[in-house]
């Protein structure tokens, strides 16, 4: 599943991420430059509300 954050815009946002996503056991891969994730794993609901709890909402883009 591809996500956008728009709120991803360093390496410490990619960092915080990365590391929200794996505490809760999805994979992700970081796209900074488009602002947009690779996640597998997990159900969407359960990776949004990770990704909300670090302060970075997204939206399922595909």
């Amino acid at each position: 599943m591809i996500l956008s954050v728009p709120d991803m815009s360093c390496g410490h946002c990619k960092a915080t991420i990365e590391a929200a996503l794996a505490a809760v056991g999805a994979r992700v891969e970081v796209d900074l430059p488009a602002r947009e994730i690779t996640v597998s794993g997990l159900p969407a609901a359960t990776v949004l509300a990770a990704l909300k709890g670090a302060g970075y909402p997204a939206e399922v883009v595909g």
